[in-house]
């Protein structure tokens, strides 16, 4: 079994020009936590998650939070988060995302997502033209259901 077996043909994704607060309104009305990045040519170029955003609002705000001697200040969460909000998510995005090719096996899918810690992991062409994505719960719940076995290793 192959990537593009078990992928959704959802191509919610952003643009890599498009602002911050496009993106957090794209990922709440998808119910997504992370979007691929595209370019004009459909092309995936980066990727950008929710601990992105809170990151670029308040840097060393993830790492800081697992002290705990720290004690946060919301305030400065919503005031760095306010002067992001118009800027272009490619100033944010991880411009080398993890990705899949459409003919990887399930098994590598999975090894990827699972290494990397990943939720969502774009599946692109041989041209790195975004085609789907693949969560990591729809391959948890395939699984579960004996939809994916060892014979697709």
């Amino acid at each position: 079994m192959k990537a593009k077996d078990i992928m959704q043909r959802d191509l919610t994704s952003i643009m890599e020009d498009e602002n911050i607060e496009r993106f957090i309104k794209i990922c709440q009305r998808h119910g997504l936590s992370a979007l691929p990045v595209i370019n004009g040519d459909f092309k995936l170029v980066g990727y950008l998650s929710e601990s992105g955003v809170i990151s670029a609002s308040l840097p060393g705000y993830l790492s800081l939070m697992e002290s705990s001697a720290f004690i946060p200040d919301s305030h400065q969460f919503f005031k760095g988060l306010s002067k992001i909000l118009d800027k272009p998510v490619s100033d944010f995005m991880s411009d080398k995302p993890f990705k899949v090719y459409i003919d990887d096996t399930v098994l590598h899918v999975a090894d990827v997502i699972i290494k990397n810690k990943l939720k969502i992991i774009p599946v692109v062409d041989h041209d790195d033209k975004l085609v789907g994505i693949i969560r990591r719960i729809g391959l948890l719940s395939k699984a579960a259901r004996g939809e994916i076995g060892e014979e697709d290793e």
